[in-house]
């Protein structure tokens, strides 16, 4: 396992994003709120975290929703995973949805997703004609069957 040194700033009064456990991939990010926000069922909101990061070149972080949240709230991320490029200086901010039938609030603080940190490549398209066969084919969608 190697380390990635990124730059951070963190403008709230939360702590920096850290790792539970040493196997864990994933680092919680905490909603930054002068005021609580509500999120009716089936709406969504933009919850800002008060990160802001410096990736280096051939790296993204990841925003994804966090297991409990989902399973016992119904709140996920709705483009999931987000993406933060390495170009991009702005503040992190997570795009939760409800999926439950009841409101669900946020208040500063909160753990509301995580974020993985991740090496690219870059692709580089050879434009052609006709592509290899396999024994797969145009199949998706369900083309292996249920069972």
């Amino acid at each position: 396992m190697s380390n990635v040194q990124i730059k951070i700033i963190n403008r709230s009064q939360n702590p920096l994003p850290a790792y539970s456990t040493p196997g864990s991939a994933g680092m919680d990010l905490r909603a930054n709120l002068s005021e609580d926000v509500t999120i009716p069922s089936l709406g969504r909101a933009i919850v800002p975290t008060g990160i802001f990061i410096q990736l280096p070149v051939g790296y993204e972080a990841q925003i994804r929703p966090r297991s409990g949240l989902a399973a016992k709230s119904g709140i996920t991320v709705l483009n999931s995973p987000g993406t933060i490029d390495s170009d991009y200086r702005g503040e992190i901010c997570a795009i939760l949805v409800n999926l439950s039938d009841t409101s669900f609030t946020i208040h500063n603080g909160d753990r509301i997703c995580q974020m993985v940190i991740a090496k690219h490549e870059t692709a580089v398209f050879e434009e052609v004609q006709s592509l290899d066969d396999t024994e797969r084919g145009n199949g998706g969608f369900g083309h292996s069957g249920i069972k």
